[in-house]
């Protein structure tokens, strides 16, 4: 018992301190980058951080929702992506904490900000002051929008992930297998022996 709890507490400071780097490098970039674009194409960056966190969400409900079985199958078969796929279910916890948590949650904080910045652009396009009632409008509006576009596509993303669990880990697990045989980075310990 003390083992799991000792292990879940070194998880926790390693994502927290994960966490911390990832939120102030989409911050730094998504600033950045909006400073120099106009506000439709600061509405486009936007919805591109809305679409990464719903993406992530899916991911991460699907490592839960996914049977660790069918990958041994196919692992005993040798098939590309397998081994990778079966390790990501069987660390669910941990890829459900990291994709939906972290990558989720910081894609919330980060659309918020740059949807910010995108009604300060718009407000200041339309010749209105920092401050204006046209600003108040477009916050209001810009925030709902967000705000509904991620919890609805997360709702979506949730129920593809539940129904199409065993195809969407074996995808990653592909892209997996791709990251490690192709550009030789080791994501995953060799026990395949063992493990399949």
């Amino acid at each position: 018992m003390k083992s799991i709890w000792k292990e879940s507490i070194h998880w926790s400071i390693f994502i927290a301190v994960i966490t911390l780097v990832l939120a102030a490098i989409f911050s730094i970039v998504s600033t950045a980058f909006l400073s120099g674009v106009g506000w439709a194409i600061g509405m486009l960056v936007v919805l591109i951080i809305v679409l990464t966190g719903v993406f992530f969400d899916m991911i991460g409900v699907a490592a839960t929702a996914a049977s660790e079985k069918p990958f041994h199958a196919m692992a005993a078969k040798k098939v590309p992506g397998s081994f990778q796929a079966m390790l990501i279910t069987r660390n669910a916890d941990k890829v459900a904490n990291f994709c939906a948590d972290v990558i989720g949650d910081i894609s919330g904080v980060v659309s918020g900000t740059a949807a910010s910045a995108v009604v300060l652009q718009l407000t200041f396009s339309a010749g209105a002051s920092d401050g204006s009632a046209l600003q108040f409008t477009l916050n209001v509006i810009f925030t709902a929008v967000v705000a509904a576009l991620t919890v609805g596509g997360k709702a979506l993303g949730k129920t593809f992930a539940i129904t199409k669990s065993t195809s969407i880990i074996f995808q990653v697990g592909r892209i997996f297998y791709v990251i490690e045989e192709k550009c030789k980075i080791t994501l995953f310990k060799k026990k395949r022996k063992k493990d399949a």
